[in-house]
């Protein structure tokens, strides 16, 4: 652990009793003493604190002084519309290799004078060196290593988060704002990854250990854990990068079309011009060979990570992978993700996990496992 980076927040997660795991170069908490499950629940009931600092945060300003040269610059490298999008609001988007594979997955907002960008802790310095490599004569990119970042998820989080910074209560799913507070210049936005209403707030460093204890001093507020960030992110149908998306997925064959606008398609204002834009406009238009599909095994027991899928109990084909699997506490049930051929992705199919040399079934559904709570 001792090559490992450490968050502002280190310290707090020890005090608290963390388990401390290496994730993504970083040291991090894996549960604390509530325990996985209960930690889940919480987020489920009340509100969830999470330390996700590790992820990557950067500024990128247009040099010719308009926010739109940022976002045309930026569109070159995403398959997003990021011209449309107004200023104070997120959108979820994905950098996309020469293939048409997923480099990684981000957020950007807009925040009128720059783009603000949070991408994925294990691509960050990829993901950095490739927005410099490509962007740098039309942009200024400024990684934000002096900065936080907390997720304060669950039904309690806007009373929690209202109490220290009012301006929260007015805004709505994918809002972004910037606001001074006691704990210094904050950029909040009304998101997460969990499924729940909730809120990611980037604070400098050292302001990071108090901003924590105020939450935490509200009786609704605990701390969570990467293992229940996990089972609440594959409860509520999310990927997570370098399990279920990777270099060799595309968004279709990931499910992700729907973050791809009207203007980046096939007859848009701005159709293509992002890399590998051929392949993935043509398998919008044609299918790709497979698809990301929730898989519900049968019983109580997860189906994980890396268990082959077959076509038949016995014998016949194996047909896919499956990528992500968890007990989901708050549908008490196991629930999975994986790649299935595109003929066997309807829901209601039913498929066969080959766990220690037994076939069990599994039947495709349609995700999230559980309906989201976004406050729209």
């Amino acid at each position: 652990m001792g090559d490992l980076q450490q968050t502002a927040l280190h310290d707090l997660h020890v005090e608290a009793g963390a388990k401390m795991v290496p994730f993504a170069g970083y040291s991090m908490p894996v549960q604390y003493p509530l325990g996985v499950m209960k930690e889940h629940l919480h987020c489920r009931a009340e509100a969830g604190l999470f330390d996700v600092s590790h992820m990557g945060q950067v500024r990128l300003r247009a040099r010719s002084g308009q926010a739109g040269d940022g976002a045309l610059a930026l569109e070159r490298l995403v398959p997003v519309d990021l011209l449309g999008l107004a200023e104070g609001r997120q959108r979820y988007g994905m950098f996309t290799n020469d293939e048409g594979g997923l480099r990684d997955d981000l957020m950007i907002a807009n925040m009128g004078d720059h783009l603000f960008v949070v991408v994925n802790a294990a691509c960050k310095a990829d993901d950095i060196a490739h927005m410099r490599s490509h962007l740098s004569d039309d942009c200024e990119i400024e990684e934000l290593d002096d900065r936080a970042l907390l997720a304060l998820q669950g039904p309690a989080a806007e009373d929690v988060l209202s109490s220290l910074v009012p301006d929260v209560r007015a805004m709505r799913f994918m809002d972004v704002i910037a606001v001074d507070t006691l704990f210094g210049p904050l950029t909040i936005s009304r998101s997460g990854y969990t499924g729940e209403d909730g809120f990611e707030v980037s604070v400098p460093n050292a302001a990071a250990p108090d901003l924590a204890r105020a939450l935490l001093a509200h009786d609704a507020v605990a701390w969570i854990g990467l293992g229940a960030r996990d089972s609440l992110r594959l409860e509520a149908g999310l990927c997570l990068y370098g399990n279920d998306i990777d270099a060799t997925t595309t968004p279709v064959e990931a499910a992700l079309t729907w973050a791809i606008q009207k203007a980046r398609r096939a007859g848009g204002a701005r159709e293509g011009g992002f890399p590998g834009a051929d392949i993935v406009l043509a398998q919008m238009a044609d299918g790709a060979a497979r698809r990301r599909v929730g898989l519900r095994p049968e019983g109580r027991a997860p189906v994980r990570a890396g268990v082959v899928l077959f076509d038949s109990e016995s014998g016949g084909q194996e047909v896919g992978t499956v990528t992500s699997g968890a007990y989901g506490p708050s549908i008490e049930a196991p629930m999975s993700m994986g790649y299935v051929p595109t003929p066997l992705a309807s829901p209601g199919t039913t498929l066969y996990a080959e766990l220690r040399g037994r076939r069990h079934p599994v039947t495709v559904v349609e995700m999230p496992f559980r309906p989201a709570t976004f406050k729209r």
